[in-house]
């Protein structure tokens, strides 16, 4: 029996030749620096969100083509329009988180190559679109009176007497049935724990469709 040293020299070598042509037809195509776990896909990604937020379709565009090129999930990137619309846009133009949302369904759905035109008609929609952060300040407000007072009870008159024992404890009494009103409003009804009665949390920025009447 030949030892193993003898049995791989008489293997035959695989030998790769390298031709003039396959580097000349190398060098046409340029590689992207980028890492999907580095820096780059958070520097990249940090970038075409600065841009939509700061209403430039342009960079926008050269970002998200950027990060297609580059081979980064086009999911990911829908996720973050998805927040964008929220967080950014908000209640200025609320029709751009269902644009947003469509885009995921859209891109989910046809996979790329082609998912690149949801993806580019949301960016420049996002990136037009009228901007207001109304959404995030205004639920921030509502988040600290909760953490200051987590356990206020819920008053009477908005409980549910499902029971007569309820109804008993005066649960439901004195509530108005909004659509009785004119203008579908009860007046002088207040639906906060009683001593944050009054307290304002949502405030419009007077931007797109904030500046309608009554916002």
């Amino acid at each position: 029996m030949e030892p193993p040293s003898a049995q791989s020299e008489t293997r035959p070598r695989l030998v790769r030749h390298v031709t003039r042509a396959d580097v000349e037809e190398a060098l046409q195509h340029r590689t992207y620096l980028y890492d999907r776990q580095g820096d780059a896909h958070y520097d990249t990604i940090s970038a075409f969100i600065k841009s939509l937020r700061g209403s430039d379709p342009d960079a926008s565009l050269y970002w998200l083509a950027r990060m297609i090129e580059s081979g980064e999930d086009p999911l990911f990137i829908v996720r973050r329009m998805v927040i964008l619309a929220s967080e950014d846009v908000g209640l200025a133009d609320p029709q751009a988180m269902v644009v947003a949302t469509a885009c995921q369904q859209a891109v989910h759905f046809i996979g790329m190559p082609e998912g690149f035109y949801p993806l580019a008609e949301t960016a420049l929609y996002l990136a037009l679109a009228p901007k207001s952060n109304s959404v995030g300040s205004s639920y921030g407000r509502a988040l600290a009176d909760v953490e200051a007072s987590r356990n206020e009870p819920v008053p009477l008159h908005l409980r549910n007497a499902v029971t007569g024992l309820m109804r008993g404890m005066g649960y439901g009494q004195g509530y108005k049935y909004a659509h009785d009103y004119a203008g579908g409003i009860a007046p002088d009804q207040s639906y906060l724990p009683e001593h944050l009665a009054g307290r304002r949390y949502y405030e419009s920025k007077g931007i797109g469709w904030e500046r309608k009447e009554g916002s």
